[in-house]
């Protein structure tokens, strides 16, 4: 409860969930364009947006809402832990990078080692579940398409995070005047 003013402070306003809801499903729908193109996506890049232009907080409950959705869509399986992990990480990485890297170059770059990463953290996870032979193999099998994911996450992001960040600070400075 606010002691000035004896009203209680909400986790986030009806506008925030709005947007939250409307970023959420665009990641949903980004995701779902480009499923036919193997390891290929732009969920990296508009986490990395998104972070920038509606700061960590807002970021961290729109990986929840996506990750969420997904299960929806895809049903439950080992794939989840490694959403609900890392896609907060990357929020959590840009963030705390976001001042060191102020072009789009840096920006890539943790986009890039973020995809060339991304079967390896898979494999540690299903390492767990089914054995550590069964992870080295699965992250070795996976190497060719971690290599695609990482190079198209960094040309992605260096194309178009610029543009995007722009046009949604605009939007976003709009949306949130009073």
């Amino acid at each position: 409860m606010n002691q000035n003013t004896g009203q209680s402070r909400t986790l986030f306003t009806t506008k925030e969930l709005v947007l939250i809801s409307i970023l959420s499903a665009t990641l949903t729908a980004g995701k779902l364009v480009l499923s036919f193109i193997p390891n290929v996506e732009i969920v990296t890049l508009l986490f990395i947006v998104y972070t920038l232009v509606f700061g960590r907080r807002r970021a961290l409950m729109v990986s929840v809402v996506f990750t969420t959705m997904e299960i929806l869509f895809w049903g439950f399986s080992t794939w989840l832990i490694v959403y609900y992990i890392l896609w907060p990480v990357l929020i959590l990485v840009t963030s705390a990078l976001r001042s060191r890297f102020r072009g789009e170059y840096g920006l890539a770059v943790i986009a890039g080692l973020f995809g060339l990463t991304f079967g390896f953290h898979f494999a540690v996870v299903e390492s767990f579940f089914y054995g550590l032979s069964y992870g080295a193999v699965y992250w070795l099998r996976g190497i060719p398409f971690d290599i695609l994911h990482g190079a198209s996450n960094f040309i992605t992001v260096l194309l178009l995070q610029k543009p995007l960040t722009t046009l949604l600070t605009r939007l976003n400075r709009n949306y949130f005047q009073d």
